[in-house]
């Protein structure tokens, strides 16, 4: 379920996931996550995380799931860190 602001507008919850590849393996993950529900957007980073996803859906809780059950399994996926996105 989304979540209505103070507005009365209709808001979905955000989820942003720093994640460590194995090396050689970016663009294997990055196109293995790209069709996972609930990603909006996926980007490969240089620096100290390979790749950054965005994560949109009803709650939190259906990001915290995306992550340990879908995204945390792919082969060559070494440590996520997931931020969540504050309505502000």
């Amino acid at each position: 379920m989304c979540c209505l602001s103070m507005e009365g507008t209709i808001t979905m919850a955000v989820g942003y996931v720093l994640i460590n590849v194995s090396p050689g393996l970016e663009m294997e993950v990055h196109e293995i996550m790209k069709n996972f529900d609930h990603v909006e957007d996926i980007t490969v980073l240089f620096g100290d995380y390979d790749l950054i996803v965005k994560l949109v859906a009803d709650n939190l809780a259906t990001i915290a799931k995306t992550v340990v059950e879908t995204i945390r399994p792919v082969n060559g996926v070494i440590n996520t860190k997931t931020l969540a996105g504050a309505d502000v």
